[in-house]
């Protein structure tokens, strides 16, 4: 029964990970991710080197006697955010694209991932509407609003690139649409020549289902994916959903298989839009507190990819920094203490495969459990203490290799507490394992007797 199951998990693991759909999702995410952490430290270096006291804001260093010239550098921060956040739909169609093409017979072929991003854009609408200065309503047609191109347009970037790119594929697959030129034209030249017809008819497809959408049944393409996805985005930024996620991955690695790496495909949209909801709110009011209001109305998420990183994974999946404290306290067994020393260096920068394969953690009945437990307990503290107001939220997406602590610090916008919260999380840690450390000790002293 036993081996049933885990050949039955190992099966379904290998196939999300080789799954060209979710290969290219996750690679695509991957590929941006030091544009948006760019991005997201524009917005803490905002705060915390150029905001000033007239604008509100204390805790920053413009605000120091002698460095008010740091001021002047606002505007840096502010073009290069803009640039990494409210484009983020677009990075994202052009290369989950550009991977799933390459997944599905076309590598190389950058002209997929160009059609996507045209396709994209196609189903965007070309004209804002706002209020001028004296109040009256005005519509700005050749524009395109930032709603489209940021995170709220991740969704359908991500449905954009893998349906028009599966079709576009299709048509040149078919052998009937290429156009063939003779030898001595430029190899590059030929290429575009060969895909052409492909390309029209994908983006016409998609013009032609726009225009239905738009004339008959009075719908925006947009408007209507992000209403489906909302119910499954609160699913699975709720607590309760999430705690899934989290046994699920804690599973996958009791198994020995990268748990986040597997589930990252299917998480990684939602925990992303919730993150950058956050940081919106955040670059527009400059608070942390769970309570603060976006200009907008929106609120904060407690739930996403920066409280991940946070609680779930500080010190490595499973948060075995907790055990590493608790076997150089309590342990008696010098095969743990050996390898739990060599580990440290990578626990510090959330590196845990020497104590996972080395005390191991795969298959082991009893560190199992807390394995799974301590990074529940962590999430749950995490929760309930943003959600009480003793923690500031997440905002900021730090490296997920800096040092608990450290972390916390930055992802709270350079606050103290979010320091402390993350440091008092990891503590649950070294309780939770302390027990079961204390059980192997006497587990040695039976099988020696």
């Amino acid at each position: 029964m036993k081996d049933s199951f885990m050949n039955g998990l190992l099966t379904v693991a290998g196939k999300m990970q080789s799954n060209p759909v979710l290969s290219a999702i996750k690679d695509g995410f991957i590929d941006i991710m030091p544009v948006t952490i760019m991005g997201s430290f524009c917005t803490l270096f905002q705060f915390v080197v150029s905001a000033t006291k007239a604008n509100g804001y204390d805790i920053s260093l413009a605000n120091v006697p002698g460095l008010g010239w740091l001021a002047n550098l606002n505007p840096v921060w502010s073009t290069a955010n803009y640039g990494c956040m409210n484009f983020m739909a677009v990075m994202v169609v052009f290369m989950v694209a550009l991977h799933f093409a390459e997944n599905i017979g076309r590598p190389g072929d950058k002209t997929a991932a160009a059609v996507a991003l045209a396709s994209f854009i196609t189903l965007v609408t070309t004209s804002v509407t706002g209020k001028s200065a004296s109040g009256e309503e005005v519509t700005i047609s050749g524009a395109v609003a930032s709603t489209y191109t940021n995170s709220n347009g991740l969704f359908v970037a991500i449905i954009v690139g893998i349906v028009v790119t599966w079709l576009y594929v299709k048509l040149i697959s078919s052998g009937k649409l290429t156009i063939k030129l003779p030898d001595s034209v430029p190899p590059n030249v030929s290429q575009s020549f060969a895909v052409l017809f492909p390309t029209v008819i994908t983006i016409f497809v998609v013009a032609l289902v726009n225009w239905i959408m738009s004339a008959f049944l009075h719908l925006d393409f947009f408007s209507l994916i992000n209403r489906i996805m909302a119910p499954i985005q609160a699913i699975m930024t709720g607590l309760p959903g999430y705690l899934v996620v989290v046994f699920l991955m804690m599973l996958l690695w009791w198994f020995g298989i990268h748990g986040p790496n597997v589930m990252s495909a299917v998480t990684t949209p939602f925990m992303t839009a919730a993150w950058t909801n956050n940081e919106a709110i955040y670059k527009a009011t400059g608070q942390v507190a769970i309570n603060t209001v976006g200009p907008a109305g929106e609120k904060y998420q407690i739930i996403n990819t920066v409280f991940g990183a946070g609680y779930f994974s500080h010190t490595g999946s499973g948060i075995t920094g907790g055990l590493i404290i608790a076997v150089m306290l309590f342990s008696k067994r010098e095969d743990y203490r050996a390898i739990c020393k060599l580990a440290i260096p990578c626990g510090i920068f959330n590196i845990n495969e020497p104590i996972i394969f080395g005390i191991p953690m795969v298959m082991n009945p009893l560190l199992g459990i807390p394995f799974f437990l301590a990074p529940v307990v962590s999430v749950v503290f995490g929760y309930l203490i943003t959600k009480i107001g003793f923690a500031p939220m997440f905002v900021i997406n730090v490296p997920w290799t800096t040092p608990c602590g450290i972390f916390g610090f930055l992802a709270s916008g350079g606050r103290l507490m979010g320091a402390i919260s993350q440091l008092l999380a990891f503590a649950t840690s070294i309780l939770v394992y302390m027990p079961f450390v204390l059980a192997s000790n006497a587990q040695q002293e039976e099988a020696a007797a």
